[in-house]
């Protein structure tokens, strides 16, 4: 049986919990080891961070830095492959910020996500962000 939609809520709860300044729950959505990179358009690469403390430092200094609103909207979600401890997916993202009584799409992109199931819970181990422009 797929884990599709627990693997998806793990998507949706890092994404509601980045929005929401929320950095207990973005934690738990990641593996004690998860690497993070990002890449901005044709730019260098960023990263690895390595380890989840590296990662929520990097959350902890984004938000700190954004005055607005944001909203991260994933969509279009493929699982590549999937067994029960492990899964490989792409999806995209779209980007929103809501600031001063106006909404603006910031950029788009794709997340490339590997995750493992640990104890019944999928989480990030290694999570790959593709920014089609920086904003």
């Amino acid at each position: 049986m797929s884990a599709r939609g627990d693997i998806e809520n793990t998507f949706h709860r890092w994404a509601l919990a980045y929005d929401e300044n929320d950095l207990d729950t973005m934690a738990e959505c990641f593996t004690d080891d998860a690497v993070l990179t990002i890449r901005i358009g044709d730019g260098d690469l960023v990263g690895p961070f390595e380890g989840k403390e590296a990662v929520m430092g990097l959350m902890r200094d984004s938000l700190a830095s954004q005055t607005d609103q944001r909203r991260h909207i994933t969509t279009n979600i493929i699982i590549r492959s999937e067994d029960a401890t492990s899964a490989t997916t792409e999806s995209y993202l779209t980007l929103m910020a809501v600031e001063n009584g106006a909404i603006r799409v910031l950029s788009s992109g794709k997340y490339q996500d590997e995750l493992v199931n640990q104890g019944g819970v999928w989480r990030l181990s290694k999570r790959h962000i593709a920014l089609d422009l920086p904003y």
